[in-house]
């Protein structure tokens, strides 16, 4: 693949071009627009820039590093500065995980073009490499031969080799370094060859704890046959009755010698080759594509989905963008959030209101979704419609809704079909559905307003931090208050809090200073009754309803009703009522948010609310963080859809299961992890040559409260090149179809808290048995590739249950 881009580098013209470099705009917003001169490297893989031609230049990404590149018609940005550049000027530079796109002006069109093929070209050869590619040893020897031949004469020094060791973040023992140096110099000189750097870098490579592997099951220490190789997988990677099928399919994969392929046995190389490949890795390969039923009825299934999802940072003064949806829906997020606000020129806006946030149009987003909803995931897209505009303007929500998405939008019930039951997600492929308000019948209302009212009072106590803050604002006299009260017809129950707001159900209902009455500011759970019709109309099967108890949703709302849930509200309904919460969410839906106090974007873990059958538990996905891991670890199966079947206990109206007090359906289980080794593990600060990392192990379990463990390695002192653990730990597992493990590396730090280096997390129900590699990902979800670590799994029944019963 290298080979393959520098004969591009030398033959495509763009490419040509662009290593002559290019004084481009890059623009930050409407008002940071600076020069900048963009040039590639002669590597193919990286785009430096400096202030001018002749400036002092310095890296500005790596083209591993990016996703896509857009045209400037694409761009939001760009968009905005159209009567100050033309956009077939411009581009964007989409890079991976959560890092701000580049948007960039040249000077011509031809030049944007030639920028734009030229990188595309480059990202699409980076992309066309496969597992077994990336893992081409000659290709990280040249790496690492340019990189440690610091006077590119073409040898290496020791002195340059023991540099060489510091950049592959390893600290060794000089004399230990001199003799694999002087072992790999067979032509005597001081310095080494490319071939002679060969058998200097594979000495730094060897993989003793699997060459030892090797042996175990090899009768002669340089092979294995057929039969032993089959012996290995069934009884290690407990592949049982598959194994002697992929015996013979690894073998033709992975042995790299023509001969051993022909006899059928496998190598050294075609074992590491195997251990390596995704065959190898701890990630079950049968569970990334979709492979659950799909045609079970939507509260069956955790919703993968998005809090406040147009902000791209906090939730007091962040930019509001459809670059949250973009990357939402590229993370495989099935419900997001739009909260629609009267705007200018009767325009809706989309911001969170009452704060800082800008504001974008309604109709951007509507057109975003359109454009990317389907383009990851074909299951149904729920579009979570936060409602506060007057009544014009939600007819122009509407209007937009139905004239954007067109055929995209569920405006009728499948088929015409009664609504007994939800629809599934493969009758809803395609599909965008509105979750919000809807206009009610007599009786429904009569039911709302029958509430118990003690219950409601109950409710009315609950915390005043999961109330919304930013309404109060707007509030603070009691005289607005009651004003707003007076002119309600529709609102018989009204009771006034300390913090002068209104409460209904236990929600807040606030009135907007200078407004009209119909744009009183309603909660996602309030009243309905001053709804526009068409938007109304756009409501099919999910219509919010306020929460009072569980009897009375189970004695007046429909399957097509749902409840939304502040996170403390819900983790206390789990603790107090944990049986009765999974019932209701076994016939109904329902959705998490976020403390209003989580200013910062910050996220709770979803684990607590997924074991209750919580469906749609609503992330701040802008925010890194181990709830977002284990939110993308538990969502990359099922072929990323967004969509994940709950356990059979928890699809049971009259399951008896409660989170909190789990009685194992199912009998227990005890796993096993060995952690033995690391491989290249990336530095903590690569701005220091002569840092090097002191990493450790910590492996996490997340599941019901019992479940939820963790241990960790020591830590391995200054070698983040391939450090060896060899520690095993035991966890017993009450119920594993709710667990979630998690690996973190850490770089060990006495002073303070350990540095997290990677991570990587998985269901249990993806985990293959046996000795795996686990590839590391960086905070941001991205690949740290080839970093990784080698551990050994193992599930077994629990013994000691058996014995006891």
């Amino acid at each position: 693949m290298a080979s393959q881009i520098q004969d591009r580098l030398t033959t495509d013209q763009d490419l040509l071009l662009m290593q002559e470099g290019t004084m481009m705009r890059k623009v930050r917003t409407k008002f940071w627009k600076k020069l900048r001169f963009f040039r590639l490297q002669n590597d193919g893989m990286t785009v430096w820039h400096a202030r001018q031609a002749d400036g002092e230049a310095k890296p500005t990404f790596s083209i591993s590093d990016v996703e896509t590149i857009r045209k400037g018609h694409d761009s939001e940005l760009l968009r905005n500065l159209i009567e100050e550049f033309p956009l077939e000027q411009g581009f964007t530079i989409v890079f991976h995980g959560r890092r701000p796109n580049l948007d960039l002006v040249a000077d011509s069109a031809e030049e944007a073009q030639i920028w734009m093929r030229g990188l595309q070209l480059l990202v699409d050869l980076v992309a066309s490499m496969d597992h077994q590619e990336q893992l081409d040893q000659a290709g990280w020897v040249r790496e690492w031969f340019q990189r440690g031949d610091r006077n590119q004469d073409g040898r290496m020094s020791f002195s340059e080799a023991q540099r060489l060791l510091l950049l592959m973040n390893v600290e060794m023992d000089q004399d230990y370094a001199l003799s694999l140096f002087q072992t790999a110099n067979v032509s005597q000189s001081d310095t080494l060859d490319g071939e002679e750097f060969v058998q200097f870098y594979k000495a730094l490579t060897k993989r003793t704890e699997v060459e030892q592997l090797f042996e175990n099951f090899s009768s002669d220490g340089q092979k294995l046959t057929l039969l032993e190789f089959v012996d290995f997988l069934r009884e290690e990677q407990k592949e049982k009755d598959h194994a002697p099928d992929l015996a013979l399919e690894f073998i033709d994969r992975y042995e790299p010698s023509e001969n051993g392929r022909l006899r059928h046995v496998l190598s050294k190389d075609g074992f590491l080759g195997y251990l390596c490949s995704k065959d190898g890795n701890i990630f079950n390969q049968d569970c990334l594509p979709v492979y659950q039923d799909m045609t079970q009825p939507l509260s069956h299934y955790y919703i993968n989905s998005s809090h406040n999802t147009y902000l791209l940072r906090d939730q007091l003064c962040g930019q509001s963008s459809v670059e949250g949806y973009i990357r939402a829906l590229k993370r495989g997020c099935r419900c997001v959030e739009v909260d629609v606000w009267d705007g200018p020129g009767g325009e809706p806006i989309v911001y969170h209101g009452h704060t800082l946030t800008s504001r974008i149009l309604f109709k951007d987003v509507v057109a975003t979704l359109a454009q990317y909803a389907f383009q990851l995931s074909d299951y149904p897209l729920i579009l979570s419609l936060e409602n506060h505009c007057t009544w014009e303007q939600q007819k122009t929500l509407a209007q937009h809704l139905t004239e954007i998405l067109g055929e995209q939008l569920l405006s009728t019930t499948i088929d015409g079909l009664l609504m007994d039951k939800l629809p599934s997600p493969e009758q809803l492929r395609g599909k965008i559905l509105v979750k919000g308000k809807k206009l009610s019948t007599i009786e429904d209302i009569e039911d709302i307003e029958n509430i118990d009212e003690e219950e409601e009072l109950e409710n009315n106590q609950e915390s005043e931090l999961d109330a919304d803050p930013y309404p109060v604002l707007d509030a603070l006299l009691q005289s607005e208050s009651q004003e707003l009260t007076s002119r309600s017809k529709h609102i018989k129950k009204v009771v006034a809090c300390p913090v002068s707001c209104l409460l209904i159900c236990g929600h807040v209902l606030a009135q907007a200073p200078s407004t009209t009455p119909e744009s009183y500011f309603l909660s996602d759970q309030d009243s309905t009754t001053i709804l526009c019709p068409d938007l109304s109309a756009l409501v099919v099967y999910l219509r919010t309803v306020p929460f009072c108890s569980f009897t009375h949703s189970k004695e007046n709302y429909h399957i097509y009703d749902m409840s939304s849930f502040s996170e403390s509200k819900a983790r206390h309904l789990v603790k107090e009522a944990g049986n009765e919460f999974v019932q209701h969410n076994a016939r109904q839906l329902c959705r998490v948010y976020p403390s209003a106090l989580r200013t910062d974007s910050s996220n709770f873990h979803p684990q607590e609310l997924w074991n209750a059958g919580c469906q749609m538990v609503a992330m701040n996905m802008q925010t890194a963080g181990s709830a977002m891991d284990i939110c993308d670890g538990f969502f990359r199966q099922n072929g990323g859809s967004g969509y994940v079947l709950k356990p059979e206990f928890l699809c049971d109206i009259q399951s008896s299961f409660d989170p909190e007090r789990p009685i194992s359906l199912y009998q227990a289980k005890v796993l096993l992890v060995q952690v033995i080794s690391g491989q290249r593990l990336p530095k903590v600060d690569s701005t220091k040559e002569t840092s090097v990392v002191d990493p450790l192990v910590k492996v996490e379990l997340f599941g019901v409260p019992e479940d939820t463990r963790q241990q960790e390695t020591s830590y391995v002192e200054n070698n983040g090149f391939n450090p060896y653990w060899g520690q095993t730990f035991c966890f017993r597992v009450q119920v594993p179809e709710l667990v979630i493990l998690r690996f973190v590396v850490k770089d060990y730090n006495w002073k303070s808290r350990n540095n997290f280096i990677g991570q990587y997390t998985l269901p249990w129900t993806c985990v293959k048995q046996g000795y795996r590699h686990i590839s590391l990902l960086s905070r941001d979800g991205t690949s740290l590739h080839p970093a990784s670590i080698f551990v050994y799994i193992c599930m077994r029944e629990d013994l000691e249950e058996e014995d006891e019963s």
